[in-house]
């Protein structure tokens, strides 16, 4: 509740995104918890922090946990805050109890897992991983043109330790779920054994602008139409790839949006995603062909700019059955889930041993300033957290 008064939205949640000066105040506030607690700040050029208990063994790698505080523009007060301040809330736990551990551990906060003002999400775990160019995504620009690398550097929390040379023994990520399943079946914990795989099309289309009122139907080059035939064509597809894969339209901008021309240019966005990989590939053929076909009938132009993309996730067993075990010890119901949205843990996975706890969220809604929890699933979450942290820090005694 202290970091959501930092960035608050309109509507009761957050509009803290990344690299604003919002996001520069939530990072100071956590990098103060964090130096409380007696840990050590490390920042590295993608500003991404890390916050360090010593372990027993300095030289063994560490164990990671964390998330993000980055939000949505509309967004809620935990989808990823509560993994970061879970993971704080561990440490804070293990000094209490004055447990030592024989790995050092450390409480991460990933730079702009959101991807809502500088595309794509998952930016610095992604160039962590070593599967986006560091170069390449300091030149993303925002809506007014502004750029990530620069506006990183204008907040203050451009680091200077190189992105990726880090060691990680494992690394856990705690998170909501987002969606409605937990909370249907009355389940406690989610133990997240995969990630869906995911596309993100950035479509223009190119008609023609004319007058609504005098131009004959059939001499229109709609450009408004063809979006609405693609964001009707993108539903159809998912649907046949039920019951996993998804599929819709999200950002849509129409030009010169007047209430009298016909859209002469539409840009939107289509998110598609599948924990199979051979699915997520047929979706994506089956939708440019269909955007083809679409834009061939109605006499206008496009192009398909592919602008995020991550494979289907495996997440490691060992790491699996350590979340499995401590929901099991602590006597919470759990079951197995597939992530339906992307996390900073889908690239880590890459480089290191990893996997996710997930808790109910209130009607799984997310990205959402309605976004709910109960104090009840956020300690459940936490508890398995702490144990199966601990448990691969190995305690000393």
């Amino acid at each position: 509740m202290e970091m959501a008064k930092i960035g608050p939205g309109i509507a009761g949640g957050n509009n803290r995104q990344t690299v604003t000066d919002e996001d520069g105040e939530g990072r100071h506030l956590f990098k103060r918890w964090c130096e409380a607690a007696g840990l050590e700040m490390g920042l590295d050029e993608m500003g991404t922090m890390f916050a360090r208990r010593e372990g027993t063994d300095p030289d063994l790698p560490p164990v990671y946990v964390g998330s993000h505080l980055d939000t949505q523009p509309t967004g809620g007060k935990y989808d990823g805050v509560l993994g970061v301040l879970g993971g704080l809330e561990v440490v804070r736990s293990l000094n209490d109890l004055g447990i030592k551990t024989k790995h050092p551990i450390v409480v991460t906060n990933w730079t702009n897992e959101e991807g809502a003002r500088f595309a794509p999400a998952m930016m610095a775990s992604g160039v962590f991983a070593g599967v986006l160019d560091q170069a390449d995504v300091y030149e993303h620009v925002d809506k007014n043109g502004k750029k990530f690398g620069e506006e990183l550097e204008r907040i203050g929390w451009k680091g200077t330790e190189k992105v990726g040379e880090r060691k990680i023994h494992a690394f856990f990520e705690l998170h909501i779920e987002q969606g409605p399943i937990l909370e249907d079946e009355g389940i406690d914990i989610g133990v997240v054994t995969h990630g869906q795989g995911l596309k993100w099309l950035q479509v223009t289309l190119a008609g023609k602008e004319a007058h609504t009122g005098s131009t004959p139907m059939p001499k229109r080059r709609n450009a408004g139409l063809g979006m609405a035939r693609v964001i009707e064509l993108v539903h159809e597809i998912a649907m046949d790839y039920q019951p996993d894969a998804v599929g819709a339209v999200g950002h849509m901008e129409v030009y010169p949006n007047s209430r009298n021309i016909i859209a002469g240019r539409t840009v939107f966005t289509i998110d598609i995603r599948s924990p199979e990989k051979e699915v997520l590939d047929a979706m994506d053929g089956r939708i440019r062909e269909g955007i083809d076909t679409i834009c061939d009938a109605l006499d206008i132009k496009y192009k398909i700019e592919q602008v995020g993309h991550f494979d289907p996730v495996t997440f490691d067993k060992g790491c699996v059955k350590a979340v499995r075990d401590a929901a099991e010890r602590l006597g919470y119901t759990h079951r197995n889930i597939v992530s339906g949205a992307g996390h900073d843990a889908c690239w880590i996975n890459r480089v290191a041993p990893t996997a996710m706890v997930m808790c109910p969220c209130v009607d799984g809604l997310s990205h959402n300033e309605a976004e709910e929890i109960t104090k009840e699933w956020a300690a459940a979450g936490a508890d398995v957290l702490f144990h199966a942290v601990v448990e691969t820090a190995e305690i000393v005694g």
